[in-house]
């Protein structure tokens, strides 16, 4: 089974990519951010025209949502207010085989690393902290994966040093994110089958006139397991091709196949 974690940016703005990645590729299960567009408004002619019959949105205006779509049967799991103010920013499932799959959205945080001067910021490190008690006393095979909007390794950044105070990567962000780790035992898959200090970049920013050339990523977006569900992982691929594609997103999809 293939599943993939897609920051789409705007589900409706690219469908045409998403088309074109689901063709492609052709995943099991598709996890999406970011998608910005309300339930009733998700295309989902396009991925049923595509084989992907089974959705899951929990959809919002602006710069939230996220859904699941898939070949294989779901269960609609759970829908948590990590942000704890009703944002849209996770959904969660279960596969056929009882394994569960959780899509999260954590929030950029804004500019400046101090919660004092940016309430965005303390909202972040709040939601991984409420992640992070959920994770506490989580039981079963598990999946968590999406856009965690941290870097957490030297090697998961273009330059460690200039990035020390650029949220995304600051000490206290990569301390709360490997709370989130410990209290779990996660595995963190994309490091698992690529161990640092291997380039594994998913995201560039739009403002580099050519993002491949300044080669400026970062690795924002992340595919975690339990132990017993890591176990069963063969393999993990980003697709860095992606983000050359017409109209792409910032990030590009990541994916982990398992041998069920």
């Amino acid at each position: 089974m293939k599943i993939v974690s897609w920051n789409i940016n705007s589900v409706r703005f690219r469908i045409e990519i998403v088309e074109k990645f689901l063709r492609e590729v052709r995943p099991d299960v598709l996890c999406l951010q970011e998608t910005k567009v309300v339930d009733q408004d998700f295309p989902r002619a396009s991925f049923k025209a595509l084989g992907y019959d089974r959705i899951i949105v929990h959809g919002q205006r602006m710069h939230h949502g996220v859904a699941i779509v898939s070949r294989v049967p779901l269960i609609e799991d759970d829908r948590f207010d990590w942000q704890a103010n009703q944002e849209a920013r996770h959904v969660g499932v279960r596969l056929p085989n009882g394994v569960r799959l959780e899509n999260v959205y954590v929030p950029a945080g804004g500019d400046v690393p101090d919660r004092e001067v940016n309430p965005k910021f303390g909202q972040k490190l709040d939601f991984i902290d409420r992640m992070t008690r959920w994770s506490e006393t989580l039981a079963g095979p598990t999946i968590l994966t999406g856009d965690f909007n941290i870097a957490p390794l030297e090697s998961d950044v273009w330059s460690h040093k200039q990035l020390l105070d650029v949220v995304s990567h600051t000490p206290i962000e990569v301390a709360a994110l490997n709370g989130l780790q410990a209290s779990n035992d996660w595995v963190d898959l994309g490091r698992h089958f690529h161990p640092a200090p291997a380039r594994l970049f998913t995201w560039w920013s739009y403002r580099a006139k050519d993002w491949a050339l300044s080669d400026r990523g970062r690795r924002l977006d992340h595919m975690w397991a339990t132990a017993d569900v890591a176990a069963q992982a063969t393999r993990h691929e980003v697709f860095e091709p992606c983000r050359s594609w017409l109209k792409p997103s910032d990030h590009i999809p990541i994916m982990t196949e398992f041998d069920w």
